[in-house]
């Protein structure tokens, strides 16, 4: 088995930093946020956080094992320590590679801090002094997350005017790019199981899309999200369908297990084509992305592998011109992660916000005013990933059954 543990004899002793502790923290938002503290000899802690769900902070705690002592400033050779060390317990995919992504986000940030550098010229430098934000957003309660699963409303939430009155508004906040969920509980009928579209729910899909567009235009950027619900020929007639309203793209329309299925479906139309958030490291999204199966690809920075993973998807992608456009419903730490990402590469086009509905969501950094202005997040030059958590705003929300960093 390859040993990457600190094998390192020739380091400047400023530079001679060992990690200390490493805790977890869930915060309960419009999601389950999996934070990440990482605390070293120098006084130093950086900040991360791993994609939602169950499972993640138990990993982490796992791998104090092997990682109290290291060096925070290897950010890549202890991420592959991570992969390496747990490859028998499905190491190289999962809920594994999850938590190790919000330990490199945070080891980025403590590395930034102990050289005075921002996370982006870590990365390589920077493209772009702000980076686009999509906001995405649902029609009134058309669709709920409640531990974890989808819990539909009632059938009038999904009409169509109630997603055109939810685009005004979001436009009118300064947002240029929107995106919905197209996946409703008609998709299930007359069978849950088979993925299939009828007619009128196509339809009705359609007629969603045509009143968003008739209410703010064609210079918004528009999007809708399907969640991997539909078979390949439901997902083919559903896409040549919305081919006259030029969306940003059309996302998850296939289970995204099969690359030659959704190859088929990507070369079936001319609405674009997206995907990718819930593929692991750059083995999963490679053949996708060489064979053209995808128009934009859509990793998940917190959930692929961190940031390094994904600059080496963007890279792929860079390849074959096809930009990259993060999956994102982290709180601010995640995201802010995702803005030194999109500052660092050149193909990125917009990071996604997934978090509206959270008034409290800007409060839980340390910070005077909004993060988003305009549809915008200006590229931090303060060491690091540029924010810090806000304690007592932690304290506050911290999953209930569960402790905080303390």
């Amino acid at each position: 088995m390859r040993d990457y543990a600190n094998q390192i004899t020739n380091r400047a002793a400023e530079r001679d930093v060992a990690i200390t502790d490493i805790r977890t923290c869930v915060v309960e938002g419009n999601f389950e946020w999996n934070l990440i503290e990482i605390e070293t000899d120098a006084g130093v802690t950086g900040i991360g956080e791993a994609y939602r769900g169950g499972g993640v902070p138990e990993i982490v705690e796992y791998t104090k094992r092997f990682l109290l002592g290291e060096n925070p400033l290897d950010v890549e050779r202890l991420f592959r320590r991570i992969v390496q060390e747990m490859s028998g317990h499905g190491g190289t995919t999962g809920k594994v590679v999850t938590a190790a992504s919000g330990i490199e986000i945070a080891l980025w940030d403590a590395a930034g801090k102990l050289l005075d550098l921002p996370v982006y010229q870590l990365l390589g430098g920077k493209f772009r002094d702000e980076v686009r934000i999509y906001c995405d957003c649902h029609a009134g309660e058309a669709y709920a997350v409640e531990d974890g699963y989808t819990d539909y409303a009632d059938a009038e939430a999904y009409s169509p005017e109630a997603y055109a009155a939810e685009a005004r508004r979001v436009v009118d906040m300064g947002f240029s790019a929107l995106k919905f969920d197209l996946d409703m509980a008609m998709d299930n009928e007359p069978d849950p199981f088979n993925g299939r579209l009828t007619n009128a729910a196509i339809e009705h899909k359609r007629e969603v899309v045509e009143a968003v567009r008739e209410e703010i235009g064609y210079d918004v950027d528009l999007a809708f999200d399907c969640h991997w619900d539909y078979t390949v020929e439901s997902a083919k007639r559903l896409a040549h369908e919305l081919e006259e309203f030029r969306l940003m793209w059309l996302e998850d329309l296939v289970p995204p297990e099969n690359t030659d299925a959704q190859l088929e479906v990507t070369r079936s139309t001319r609405t674009p084509i997206a995907t990718g958030e819930n593929r692991f490291r750059v083995h999963e999204l490679s053949g996708l992305l060489y064979q053209h199966g995808v128009d934009v690809a859509t990793p998940d920075p917190t959930t692929v592998g961190g940031l390094a993973e994904t600059v080496r998807i963007a890279d792929r992608a860079e390849e074959n011109y096809i930009p990259l456009s993060p999956h994102n419903v982290c709180s601010p730490v995640g995201t802010m992660a995702c803005v030194h990402l999109g500052a660092a590469i050149p193909n990125f086009d917009v990071l996604e916000y997934h978090a509206l509905e959270v008034d409290w969501w800007d409060d839980l950094i340390e910070r005077d005013g909004p993060l988003i202005r305009d549809g915008y997040i200006e590229v931090p030059e303060a060491p690091g990933i540029g924010v810090e958590l806000d304690d007592d705003v932690v304290a506050e929300h911290v999953l209930e059954g569960t402790s905080g960093f303390d």
